[in-house]
């Protein structure tokens, strides 16, 4: 499997495919990309993001299948332009924060650590270490990263969410448009009597089958004469469900075969069925219960439309907030292929934004 520092390497190894070609390794590490209002985004830290993007995909490359690293290339190629629309995002939605005053205080620090350690089961400081080291973080990485998630969700929240509403009408409109959503399929609860034909399902045995269905039309005319199915269906069926004295079910009606359907539209609550021919033998059915569909009214579906339709404004207001961060910002490219597969990303962002 390759490595973490052999993906690295692989992505250093592709500057060609976004940077300009010549320099020397210790030129292209400190290259900067981009400058967001005055700070700097550099090519070492485009390769680590492209690293951990290729790890959250899943992808492995083998230098050894991909000697020209066309495989690598063309991954590049795809997660680039979106990842660097994050980029500029995330620095431009921190510095807003920032402007605001937004920090990490130690004591939230604090308590993101000692959550950290729970729910890895960490009981020491030497552990904690080991594990920051495993990851090629040091604490002053880790606490960077989580002010950086603080100041967006607090952003996110103050400057947008916060001011995101569902109007009445909007919900009205929602709900009528969405009736399905809120509307219960109708159910039925059945019991079953089964008596098997017995042998293989696929070789008729005549002498057995003529067996089965002369003991199930008996079990039937009983039924017909007054005995409880409930106690018939625990005593002589034999279906597993004679455990629960043959009960089956709710089940959707929507889920079943169109010639159950039709047997079971055929029955009144307590009715039984006629003999019905199975794979297995030959089976009863009794129509226990039976719910029709049920729409949810719009005052008891209020809270829930609210929230569908709050989360469907929220991103689409996120969006226009991180475009007008974007329109407000000094943005100096400083390579020009970055810079080409950026605005391929904004126009992949916009796109998607204006179909949702």
């Amino acid at each position: 499997m390759t490595s973490k520092n052999q993906v690295l390497a692989l992505v250093a190894a592709s500057a060609i495919f976004v940077f300009s070609s010549g320099l020397v390794r210790a030129e292209i590490i400190q290259q900067i990309l981009v400058k967001v209002n005055g700070e700097i985004f550099t090519k070492t830290d485009l390769e680590q993001r492209q690293v951990a993007v290729l790890r959250q995909q899943g992808q492995v490359i083998d230098p050894k299948t991909d000697p020209d690293n066309q495989q690598l290339r063309k991954l590049l190629n795809d997660i680039t332009p979106m990842l660097m629309v994050d980029v500029v995002d995330e620095m431009l939605i921190v510095q807003r924060g920032k402007e605001l005053g937004y920090r990490l205080s130690d004591e939230q620090f604090k308590l993101a650590i000692d959550s950290i350690k729970k729910e890895n089961k960490i009981e020491s400081e030497e552990e904690f270490a080991a594990a920051l080291k495993q990851e090629n973080m040091t604490m002053a990485d880790l606490r960077g990263n989580f002010e950086k998630q603080m100041i967006i969700s607090r952003v996110e929240q103050n400057e947008v969410f916060g001011k995101v509403g569902v109007t009445e009408e909007e919900a009205r409109a929602y709900y009528d448009s969405h009736l399905a959503e809120f509307t219960t399929a109708p159910t039925v609860t059945l019991r079953e009597i089964l008596v098997s034909a017995g042998g293989d399902p696929n070789t008729l045995n005549v002498a057995q089958d003529e067996a089965a269905k002369e003991r199930v039309e008996k079990i039937r005319a009983r039924i017909v004469a007054g005995e409880n199915f409930d106690q018939l269906a625990a005593d002589a069926s034999d279906a597993p469900s004679k455990a629960n004295a043959g009960l089956i079910g709710p089940l959707s009606v929507g889920d079943l075969s169109t010639e159950l359907r039709q047997v079971i539209e055929g029955l009144k609550v307590g009715g039984v069925s006629e003999v019905i021919r199975t794979t297995r033998g030959y089976q009863l059915l009794k129509l226990e219960s039976s719910t029709p569909a049920e729409t949810m009214p719009f005052e008891k579906a209020r809270e829930l439309i609210g929230e569908r339709v709050f989360t469907g404004k929220r991103v689409a207001e996120f969006e226009k907030y991180k475009r007008t961060l974007r329109q407000q910002a000094i943005i100096e490219w400083k390579n020009a292929e970055v810079q080409k597969a950026y605005e391929a990303g904004v126009k992949q962002a916009e796109t998607s934004g204006a179909r949702g």
